[in-house]
């Protein structure tokens, strides 16, 4: 009996390679995946120490365990209004990829979510919202249980020279 084989396209083989375990938060009203390998850990909110001289959306930086890691707020830097901190307020720290160095990085969150497993079918990819709107930063559109998950690419959203000053290497 000859064998068949399917053949996928290329767009659709990328988004199946997608699929996988996501931390998933609220930003507002909306839902945002990470990929859970990139998650090192979640902490409460805590102190954080300013830094002069950086842009608005870095926050600063904090001690973890001997550690300093630098914290960006995910909302500014996605151009959203400034939220009160809750007790639902979280810190996901991230390991990011930058010149084949992992780096540590804070991002505040207004709540944790839930671990989810998303089907590479489930995941489309990210709109074209035109040229002016840059969407590299989207893994793609997660769909689960009836809602839109943002699945996010931490290592192109965190990819801006501001946090290299302040970031300490992972060793």
């Amino acid at each position: 009996m000859p064998q068949v084989t399917v053949q996928t396209t290329q767009p659709q083989q990328a988004l199946i390679d997608k699929e996988g375990k996501y931390l998933t938060f609220a930003l507002g009203a909306e839902e945002y995946g990470l990929e859970i390998l990139k998650v090192r850990e979640i902490i409460g909110y805590m102190d954080i120490t300013a830094v002069p001289q950086t842009p608005d959306y870095v926050k600063g930086v904090i001690n973890l365990r001997g550690q300093v890691i630098p914290v960006v707020d995910i909302r500014t830097l996605f151009g959203m209004d400034p939220k009160d901190v809750t007790e639902e307020t979280c810190i996901i720290v991230v390991e990011v990829q930058r010149n084949q160095r992992t780096f540590s990085t804070g991002v505040v969150v207004d709540q944790v979510s839930e671990v989810l497993d998303v089907a590479g079918d489930a995941i489309e990819e990210a709109p074209q919202l035109g040229t002016s709107v840059n969407t590299d930063f989207i893994l793609g559109m997660g769909k689960v249980n009836g809602a839109v998950k943002i699945l996010l690419d931490i290592d192109r959203v965190l990819d801006c020279s501001d946090l290299e000053h302040i970031q300490t290497v992972n060793e």
